[in-house]
């Protein structure tokens, strides 16, 4: 199976929580802040990290992995 590569050239800003608990009447999982629904995409890094700065949002960078491509023809399924 092959994964396509589209939508990915997009920045996200998305918010984290530490406050999460275990709701005691139905025992799953959650959290009165709703800002971590949000997600934010830019087009560029340099937007989202100017609106995070603009916002006074703390914020961690994670750059993307370079993708390694390796190139095999369908024969190479059934050589050793």
């Amino acid at each position: 199976m092959q994964s396509g590569r589209g939508k990915t050239k997009k920045w996200l800003l998305k918010f984290n929580d530490e406050k999460n608990g275990i709701n005691p009447l139905m025992g799953w999982e959650s959290s009165t802040n709703t800002l971590t629904e949000v997600n934010l995409e830019f087009s560029s890094k340099e937007k989202a990290i100017t609106f995070a700065e603009k916002n006074n949002i703390n914020y961690e960078l994670i750059e993307p992995k370079e993708k390694k491509i390796i190139k095999k023809s369908y024969a190479d399924n059934f050589i050793e």
